[in-house]
């Protein structure tokens, strides 16, 4: 007789009357024997019954999460595989390879990957396992390509953290103004503007380029190192980092060797399309903010 055809009702009275006996009385062995010869069962089976009764079962196995088909490791890489094919292929509109086109790949003919080819055995791997484990593992497109929080920074002490920025005006422009050179264009009224990040000094100059020039942009942050003529204005200093926009005065060769010469640090703003999907960081200032209209 299995144990499953022991009434429950039969093992908690024998429980109760078992408590009620010292633990070594005789008793004990005869309430066994007459239960054991009552229902059928041997004393091993009866002994087996009362220790398993009621005792409190998991509810999940002790492996939950675990793969089983293939070691974790081995399953973990080639869902990394799946999901840089997933979104290698990915097109403006948010179409990619499916999971079991990439299966298919990964099985018949392997991928290329920098450690060497990575290819899975064949029938071992299904569409419903890889999808779960890319969700379960945080591969799956929209955890891939979620945008991390912007971190945002602020200098503690002054001349730390210059942010140096270059705007057309909004004046009124003349047809020819007096700097006009023949051949060289229309120029442009430019703003150029340092701010302090721990004070939100502003120091700003207006000036007429062709262009955002480099040469017109070291001349400004020189002189807004320079001791001042006023004494009202305190802005003067070398900074230690320049943050400024990603245009072409600040990528330019010549720009970058001033830096170097002059001891401190450029960190260009990234646009957001070049940063693979990440918020550029920024600072709390910025250099527009102070004399934005």
């Amino acid at each position: 007789m299995s144990r499953k055809s022991l009434p429950v009702e039969a093992l908690a009275e024998l429980r109760r009357r078992l408590h009620t006996v010292p633990s070594r009385s005789p008793e004990r062995r005869r309430l066994i024997q007459e239960t054991a010869h009552l229902y059928g069962v041997s004393e091993h089976t009866l002994y087996r019954a009362l220790r398993t009764f009621r005792r409190p079962q998991p509810l999940r196995r002790s492996d939950v999460g675990e793969p089983r088909v293939l070691p974790k490791t081995t399953l973990e890489r080639y869902c990394e595989v799946i999901a840089a094919l997933k979104i290698r292929t990915s097109n403006q509109k948010g179409r990619h390879l499916s999971t079991c086109e990439a299966l298919r790949l990964l099985e018949n003919y392997g991928i290329e990957t920098p450690d060497g080819l990575v290819q899975a055995p064949a029938g071992q791997l299904t569409k419903t396992t890889i999808n779960r484990y890319l969700k379960q593992w945080g591969y799956d497109r929209n955890t891939l390509l979620r945008e991390p929080p912007a971190v945002r920074f602020q200098a503690r002490h002054s001349n730390e953290c210059w942010h140096f920025d270059l705007s057309p005006s909004d004046l009124k422009q003349v047809k020819k103004p007096l700097w006009f050179e023949e051949g060289r264009g229309h120029p442009l009224l430019m703003l150029y503007s340092v701010v302090d990040d721990r004070s939100g000094l502003a120091y700003q100059e207006y000036h007429g380029v062709y262009g955002e020039d480099v040469h017109a942009a070291l001349k400004f942050l020189f002189r807004a190192m320079a001791p001042k003529a006023d004494a009202r204005c305190p802005y003067e200093g070398i900074p230690g980092l320049l943050y400024m926009d990603g245009d072409r005065s600040p990528v330019a060769r010549f720009f970058n060797r001033s830096c170097a010469i002059w001891a401190w640090r450029s960190a260009p703003i990234c646009p957001k399309d070049r940063m693979a999907g990440a918020p550029p960081h920024g600072p709390r200032v910025k250099s527009s903010g102070p004399f934005a209209p």
